[in-house]
């Protein structure tokens, strides 16, 4: 959008506001499918469950990664008007329940839908048995998350020597493991992680078919990286490496799909805030907006995220601080902004905050999280 747009937009909202472009949500994802045209889109709901945002994926042809029953929901809300056998037979093309631990009231909520879900140690196979016994079940592998924003291998994953012994036990149990997943870590910008990954996915899967249970679904997860800054490589480069490891290493037959988020949605939303306090400290400008690291910036704290402050004002600029509108001393934006001398009630902006943001927003202090606005979307 332009800053015209934008500004013309928090006229009529007010502050503070976060617009997120549909135009965007969609060419994020042809872009997806157009580099890696083997591999089934499934949308990480968390990096941004908005139900309109969940709505243009859906008719983009997407499917999506859950973690919790409500999200399960979201989705599910999206395929409720479809007859009660589509829906069963849908459920494992459009949905996969990929946080790797579960409480057994979420398992016995999900076991009507026969979901597909995801397990990496024997406790969880066993639990899954007990309250959701007609569930699908992947494995999830543990893999490097070297160089990645957020790590995730610490958490879950199990070791890949002992894949094909949990695969067996599951047989045992009277499950069936229908996949393998791996994720290298969310905004991989290695991406030897996803070549290393695929290779260990794939002798797992040939000692697996060799001890007599083929595995047919590859999950390669998530963790690919938005175009924050210069510094990341174009997504087509990654395509390429994984286009080739997927042709060498596995079957014509297999299915594979993907849980990108942060590469759909990061793009796509852009927050509007209005300076609400200026004062001079050690020297230095301090600006003080309607916005906070608890609502639109969580991803500073909890994503290792960044977002670059922009004035719409021109001038010159000068090293100042950023805060947040709450009495938390946590709430920093950043201390080495640079922006031109700024007013109370002059606007800011920061791009490419559309994932993992107001979706962790919360209600500190009493603020409201930002209003949100959705453009160029089709009904």
């Amino acid at each position: 959008m332009t800053t015209r747009e934008l500004q013309a937009l928090a006229r009529q909202h007010d502050t503070p506001l976060v617009v997120i472009d549909h135009e965007i949500l969609r060419r994020n994802f042809a872009e997806f499918r157009r580099h890696l045209p083997k591999v089934q889109c499934y949308y990480a709901v968390k990096a941004n469950p908005d139900p309109a945002i969940l709505r243009t994926f859906y008719a983009a042809g997407a499917s999506f990664d859950v973690a919790s029953v409500a999200e399960f929901m979201l989705v599910h809300d999206l395929i409720k008007d479809l007859p009660a056998k589509a829906q069963q037979d849908y459920i494992w093309d459009k949905i996969i329940y990929a946080n790797p631990t579960k409480p057994k009231e979420t398992l016995q909520a999900l076991d009507q839908y026969k979901p597909l879900v995801t397990f990496d140690n024997l406790a969880e196979l066993q639990k899954i048995k007990r309250f959701a016994p007609h569930a699908g079940v992947v494995l999830r592998l543990r893999v490097a998350n070297t160089g990645s924003q957020c790590e995730l291998s610490s958490k879950f994953g199990c070791d890949p020597g002992e894949a094909v012994e949990l695969v067996l036990a599951a047989g045992k149990l009277g499950l069936v493991v229908e996949g393998l997943s791996f994720h290298v870590g969310s905004q991989c910008t290695n991406f030897e992680n996803y070549v290393q990954a695929l290779n260990i996915a794939a002798a797992v899967m040939k000692e697996s078919r060799e001890r007599g249970h083929p595995i047919k679904i590859l999950d390669i997860g998530g963790g690919f990286p938005a175009p924050y800054n210069k510094h990341v490589r174009p997504f087509r480069e990654l395509a390429r490496k994984i286009n080739a490891e997927i042709d060498r290493l596995f079957p014509a037959d297999i299915q594979i799909l993907a849980e990108p988020g942060r590469f759909l949605v990061a793009t796509a939303a852009t927050s509007v805030a209005r300076i609400i306090g200026k004062a001079v400290r050690d020297g230095k400008p301090c600006y003080y907006i309607d916005d906070s690291v608890y609502h639109t910036f969580s991803g500073i704290i909890f994503d290792h995220c960044q977002y670059p402050l922009k004035a719409f004002k021109k001038g010159k600029t000068e090293i100042c601080a950023v805060f947040g509108q709450t009495c938390d001393g946590l709430d920093v934006l950043s201390q080495s902004e640079e922006l031109p001398d700024l007013e109370i009630e002059d606007l800011v902006y920061a791009e490419n905050i559309g994932a993992y943001s107001n979706a962790s927003a919360t209600w500190f202090n009493g603020f409201p999280p930002a209003k949100v606005v959705h453009v160029n979307v089709k009904e």
